[in-house]
């Protein structure tokens, strides 16, 4: 039986850790279809959510430090290559020690030394690039990758082709309307309309704000929120959220169901959320975050586009914009289908086991069938 080992590194924020785990499963899959042994070793660093999310499906994860990657190459790399090269040194002894054959990169932490050894080692190198602008991460990776794919159409990298965002079957396959009656009851949501709030996996302060300063309307309006608050902040927001119009949560595990219950979704518009969005064809009202090199705002525009979505930056988002802005659209049944099916017709089913087989394609040709 050929064998195949497989590290995926990525790490952080549940934007790269997601579709890592994802293609996991799928190479998983591909290699029981096809009689092929593969070992998966995921890469990330010791304070991420890899850190639970991925010794809890499973999978072998190995760590290197963290180290935070500038914007700029030109003049802020140099900063930070001292504490790189210990990242790569431990990445590189990995990968030896795995007896690594293919090094899949999400972004994150972890990529840049999981690059930088496999190219030393002149082990195969993927890039999977979620964001429609991309990170340093994988700017540097792509220039030694032996295949470059990406999450979102219109992404800037030379040679890349779009296969979409790998996430999890019970996404890809989600049937909302049978699902529903499961989800009111574990989130203790009644019949009123709901709209899902949250903004990543560590919450988002404006938006929080933004759904507490609105409950009373709200609540006038007969629509129920359900708040991902993030650990951090989830005290305080519980403790001035009235409990019959927000349900307040730290985090939701089961996103699954929480996109079954939801009529509409304000959030952040990061790349595996938009993917998300589109696959399972719910109607959002997207509110970029405004960091980095603005990749959130151009994440957002297919969707935008073709009308799935609509946009209100970071600054204008307040208790007023739900009033004016979300309120009415939850109450316009027929503008939720409509944005809804513009939501379908974005989504790119099967992209966690297409990746899987351009992957094990570079080291056993003839997989992909």
């Amino acid at each position: 039986m050929p064998a195949v080992r497989v590290l995926l590194a990525g790490g952080g924020t549940a934007g790269h850790v997601e579709p890592a785990l994802a293609t996991a499963d799928a190479l998983h899959g591909v290699c029981q279809q096809t009689g092929i042994d593969c070992e998966i070793t995921v890469l990330g660093t010791a304070e991420g959510l890899e850190a639970t999310l991925v010794p809890a499906r499973g999978y072998h994860l190995a760590t290197v430090p963290k180290v935070v990657m500038p914007r700029r190459i030109a003049t802020d790399l140099f900063t930070v290559l001292p504490r790189l090269r210990s990242a790569r040194d431990r990445a590189e002894q990995i990968l030896r020690e795995r007896d690594i054959d293919v090094v899949v990169g999400f972004g994150g932490y972890a990529s840049a030394p999981a690059y930088w050894a496999a190219h030393r080692l002149g082990i195969p190198i993927v890039v999977h690039e979620a964001n429609v602008r991309p990170g340093l991460a994988n700017r540097l990776g792509a220039r030694w990758a032996q295949l470059v794919v990406t999450g979102l159409p219109g992404t800037s990298l030379p040679g890349a082709q779009f296969v979409g965002m790998p996430m999890r079957s019970a996404l890809q396959d989600l049937e909302r309307a049978a699902l529903r009656p499961q989800a009111r009851d574990m989130f203790a949501l009644d019949e009123r309309p709901v709209v899902l709030v949250f903004g990543g996996s560590s919450g988002a302060r404006r938006l929080n704000n933004a759904m507490l300063g609105a409950q009373g309307s709200l609540a006038a309006m007969g629509v129920q929120v359900l708040l991902v608050a993030g650990r951090e902040q989830v005290d305080a927001v519980a403790a001035q959220a009235d409990a019959s119009v927000i349900t307040v949560v730290p985090y939701i595990e089961r996103m699954d169901l929480a996109y079954s219950v939801a009529d509409l979704v304000v959030g952040r518009a990061g790349a595996m959320t938009c993917a998300e969005l589109a696959c399972v064809g719910i109607p959002s009202v997207l509110v970029p975050l405004p960091v980095g090199n603005g990749e959130q705002r151009f994440n957002a525009e297919s969707l935008v586009t073709t009308g799935a979505a609509i946009v209100i930056p970071d600054t204008d988002f307040s208790a007023q914009t739900v009033r004016s802005r979300v309120l009415p659209l939850v109450g316009d049944p027929a503008a939720l289908s409509r944005m809804s099916e513009s939501a379908r017709r974005l989504a790119r089913p099967g992209a966690d086991r297409e990746l899987a087989e351009l992957t094990l394609g570079l080291v056993l040709p003839g997989v992909r069938r």
